[in-house]
């Protein structure tokens, strides 16, 4: 994991997922879980979303941009702590 990422109080969704994937979860599948969070307003974020005829790469719930979409690390810590990664 970069030093960036380590450092950053504001993360994109997919440096967020970065940091959640392992060997139990592949990066797609935490930038899914994270988008599912963020449309059910249980993690905070500042979202922009792609019109679907500018989208990039693999869909996200919510048509939300994972490089443009910024989660404080805060937000995600109080996120995890509740037990939102639990599923």
């Amino acid at each position: 994991m970069s030093t960036e990422i380590e450092q950053a109080t504001t993360l994109t969704l997919q440096q967020a997922a970065k940091l959640l994937a392992g060997e139990a979860m592949s990066q797609h599948d935490a930038e899914v879980m994270l988008a599912d969070a963020i449309q059910h307003c249980a993690l905070r974020a500042n979202v922009k979303r792609w019109a679907t005829e500018q989208w990039e790469g693999r869909q996200l719930p919510g048509n939300i941009n994972r490089l443009e979409t910024y989660i404080e690390r805060a937000d995600l810590e109080a996120w995890r702590t509740r037990g939102a990664t639990d599923r």
